[in-house]
């Protein structure tokens, strides 16, 4: 079997850091995921994922980040059944954190605008230009795959 989750994406809250009563530090937190695709005239989208994290990596995530600080996540995919306050079934599905790392530059976890407001993603952080030796449509050969594979 095969359970492994690698995502990045801001955290959409600052984390608080907990105890649990057998003393084990824990940290729940969500971080926002843009989807990397977007419909003809519309606003990309982004996916909401809860995330935990015990003990150490509970107190590095307290400690070193806030309310939109970009996080690479590796982890497991951990799912949890139980009943709301009305007696009905939910599941409810969550990131347990393996490994959490900066992904963002240092000390610029918000681009900030000339108004002190954050910038929109869109003006904050601009794509970067693909490399000088990129190729193009016209550096790519057609393959001629008509012959029999030899396997």
């Amino acid at each position: 079997m095969l359970n492994i989750i690698a995502i990045m994406g801001r955290l959409v809250a600052d984390p608080e850091l907990r105890t649990t009563p057998a003393g084990v530090n824990v940290c729940k937190f969500r971080i926002a995921c843009d989807r990397n695709f977007a419909k003809p005239g519309e606003q990309r989208q982004a996916d909401f994922i809860d995330v935990i994290a015990w003990r150490q990596q509970a107190e590095f995530v307290c400690r070193y980040f806030q309310k939109g600080s970009l996080v690479a996540i590796n982890g497991r995919l951990q799912t949890n059944n139980y009943q709301d306050k009305t007696g009905a079934n939910r599941t409810s599905v969550a990131v347990v954190a393996d490994n959490i790392n900066f992904a963002g530059s240092k000390g610029t976890s918000k681009p900030v605008d000339e108004g002190g407001e954050a910038a929109p993603r869109s003006e904050a952080w601009p794509k970067a230009d693909p490399p000088a030796n990129y190729g193009g449509v016209d550096d790519f050969s057609v393959i001629d795959d008509s012959d029999d594979l030899p396997f």
